[in-house]
């Protein structure tokens, strides 16, 4: 994979840890020697920063979505909900589109998601426009649809899919005049990098995300250069010198 195919090391470690589970499974059923028991391959792992959106574009993002939610129909409306649900919790693309109507409160401001590992956790809206977007797209969905019903769903009434919101959301931030590929993931770097910036406890970030370890949480905390360019323009170093 490596010499003969020049796969990245992500991509052979992804490939290395599918097969692994499969041949435990394989000799467990038929008596045979593990081949990953022994063999431990080294790859270097490569310690890649989140790619979160710029304050700038995140605003430009957003105001399109707002502006463009006026007068649609409603089912390209729950794809302007589903996008500002993601910016405002962090939640991941297939977490989201694996949300049923009843996890959502009757108020719309508390939302069980049901995340990675078996993991369930709470995720609040706080912001009055969206729960009340919530709202309107619950009322649409209830009119056809049973209590336990997926609260996205697609042109023919089925779940809807991750591939589907992204690529939407690549379409209309495209049009909103984002120059970069922008994905799901992306913005929920972007939620999690303006929360610690803002000064947010790493913890409560931690509990937002899902994430099982706070080390994974605080990668965040080595892309908030933002926050470092206007804390130093804030200080000045060489203007206090020159006083």
């Amino acid at each position: 994979m490596v010499s003969k195919r020049g796969l990245s090391t992500a991509t052979v470690r992804r490939r290395l840890a599918c097969l692994r589970p499969f041949f435990r499974r394989l000799c467990k059923m038929n008596g045979l020697d593990d081949p990953f028991e022994m063999w431990k391959p080294k790859l270097p792992r490569r310690k890649r920063l989140p790619r979160a959106l710029a304050r700038e574009e995140s605003v430009i993002l957003l105001r399109s979505l707002s502006a463009s939610d006026d007068g649609l129909a409603e089912r390209e409306s729950q794809m302007q909900t589903a996008f500002r649900l993601i910016v405002a919790t962090g939640i991941r693309v297939g977490e989201l589109c694996a949300l049923r109507i009843s996890d959502i409160s009757p108020d719309c401001a508390v939302i069980r998601i049901h995340g990675k590992g078996s993991k369930d956790r709470i995720a609040y809206v706080t912001d009055p426009s969206l729960t009340s977007a919530i709202k309107d797209l619950i009322r649409w969905r209830r009119s056809f649809s049973a209590e336990d019903a997926p609260f996205l769903v697609n042109r023919i009434g089925s779940r809807m899919r991750p591939q589907s919101i992204r690529t939407k959301l690549r379409r209309l931030a495209s049009e909103a005049g984002v120059e970069r590929c922008v994905t799901p993931h992306m913005l929920r770097h972007t939620t999690a990098t303006l929360l610690i910036e803002t000064g947010v406890d790493i913890r409560f970030v931690q509990r937002l995300l899902g994430h099982s370890s706070i080390a994974t949480t605080e990668i965040y905390t080595h892309v908030t250069d933002e926050a470092l360019r206007t804390t130093l323009e804030r200080a000045n170093i060489l203007e206090l010198l020159r006083a």
